[in-house]
């Protein structure tokens, strides 16, 4: 479960979140979707706690972000939008290097291979690989720990077709087992009727709740709205 309530970002005199509020259950796809410079990715360093919020508060699988940073980046994994490794060393150096961090063991490592299709890419040196597999790669990386938080910046935009529905088959399983998995987008379209949830975010701000299954091409597309969507009931309290 993530759950955020009045989420305020700041750089310099530039606001980038105004007070955004969401929550996301368990079992379940949702999509963070809306214009550059809305605030998707900046919430997802906040969730994932590399960005520290101005104000507002963050709940991680019932750890508080603000007291317990730590056991809330133990109990997610995150995907950001360009993963960058060392370009000498090889895919499976990279994935024991990360197992190690996660106190992941070997098994794990060759789930994530399976998965992602890196099983003969092994032996290849990061530096080599195409912006696909490198992406394939950081998405083998993200399921190494079997955490029940998934965070996703645009995760398909370097991969091609095929490799977006296998991305699509691997979260849908994870929900499946219980997982919590939120995924920002601008290929809003191929996400109809794949997601559980999708939310719209503008100006910093949850400005409404999509149809997952009647979704547009771009995000310009929606309906404009300044409803809140049931997203985050007012009775759940945050940080107190």
């Amino acid at each position: 479960m993530i759950e955020a309530v009045g989420l305020q970002k700041s750089y310099g005199r530039k606001p980038v979140l105004r007070g955004l509020s969401l929550r996301v259950a368990p079992r379940e796809i949702t999509l963070l979707v809306g214009p550059n410079g809305a605030g998707k990715s900046t919430t997802l360093k906040i969730l994932a706690g590399l960005v520290r919020p101005d104000g507002g508060g963050v709940r991680v699988s019932g750890h508080d972000l603000l007291h317990d940073r730590l056991a809330v980046q133990r109990a997610l994994a995150y995907l950001p939008q360009n993963p960058a490794f060392h370009p000498h060393f090889t895919c499976r150096q990279i994935l024991e290097f990360y197992a190690s961090l996660r106190g992941t063991g070997r098994d794990r490592i060759g789930f994530a291979l399976e998965s992602t299709g890196l099983q003969e890419c092994t032996t290849e040196r990061a530096g080599a690989l195409s912006g696909g597999m490198r992406q394939r790669l950081g998405l083998a990386v993200l399921l190494l720990p079997d955490a029940p938080v998934l965070l996703l910046d645009e995760p398909g935009l370097s991969l091609d077709p095929s490799w977006r529905r296998r991305l699509q088959d691997i979260l849908h399983g994870e929900a499946r087992a219980g997982k919590t998995i939120l995924v920002t987008t601008h290929l809003i379209a191929e996400w109809n009727g794949v997601a559980h949830r999708c939310l719209l975010c503008r100006d910093g701000q949850i400005a409404r709740e999509a149809d997952p299954a009647n979704l547009p091409v771009d995000a310009e597309d929606f309906a404009t709205s300044v409803a809140q969507p049931a997203a985050f009931p007012p009775e759940v309290e945050v940080g107190a």
